[in-house]
């Protein structure tokens, strides 16, 4: 592994703040702008609706933003994307391909991320293939995905003493229920609705990077 992407997977931590399904890019920056300013350090694009044309555009926009505020932008599903944009990485679900092919088509120096649900196996040959975080849930009930498979909060623990990964939890995650999480085990909290869907977008960010960092200030 390189220096530089060895660094940027120790710090896979804190708020990773995962976008909503949002067609209106300005829109989308706007939300994702007060999350970098609220203390979101990793920005994964998801949109599985989107065409490949507003993947681009929005996935360009979402780049320099990111940029601006050094977070790394994480893109969901399409390696090809992530490449073509120069993203820190991918982010693989079950149906995405394997993390071998990513890295073929990435190269050495980028973030590969992987979902393993709630199952342990999954997460050991993630690493062992070469993944550079590992994400567990659905922890709690989740809005964005109501059918999700649940994780229990123990599942946290085995894998903590298990993986040398970082480990990202998922699903149905608030400012309330993030500190159990992060206690068990986990590195960051991935979160879509409890900052996206708040009232003001950046305060919300804030509450979830002080969970991670109580001493720190913006």
């Amino acid at each position: 592994m390189s220096a530089d992407r060895s660094d940027r997977a120790r710090a896979v931590r804190g708020l990773y703040a995962v976008t909503p399904d949002e067609a209106h890019t300005a829109t989308l920056l706007a939300q994702v702008k007060a999350a970098l300013e609220g203390g979101a350090r990793f920005v994964q694009y998801r949109h599985k609706t989107a065409p490949a044309e507003l993947r681009l555009e929005q996935g360009r926009a979402l780049k320099a933003l990111c940029d601006a505020h050094a977070a790394a932008l994480i893109v969901n599903d399409h390696a090809d994307l992530a490449l073509e944009l120069d993203a820190a990485g991918v982010h693989l679900g079950a149906e995405d391909g394997a993390a071998i092919s990513a890295r073929r088509t990435l190269g050495a120096a980028k973030l590969i991320g992987v979902s393993c649900y709630n199952r342990l196996e999954l997460a050991r040959a993630a690493q062992a293939s070469g993944a550079d975080y590992v994400a567990f849930g659905s922890f709690f009930a989740s809005r964005v995905k109501p059918g999700a498979v649940h994780a229990p909060v123990e599942l946290l623990r085995e894998a903590r003493r298990e993986l040398h990964v970082p480990i990202v939890a998922i699903g149905g995650i608030t400012i309330d229920n993030a500190r159990e999480l992060i206690d068990a085990g986990a590195d960051a909290v991935a979160v879509i609705s409890a900052v996206f869907a708040a009232a003001d977008v950046k305060a919300a960010a804030h509450g979830f990077a002080n969970v991670f960092d109580p001493e720190a200030r913006r």
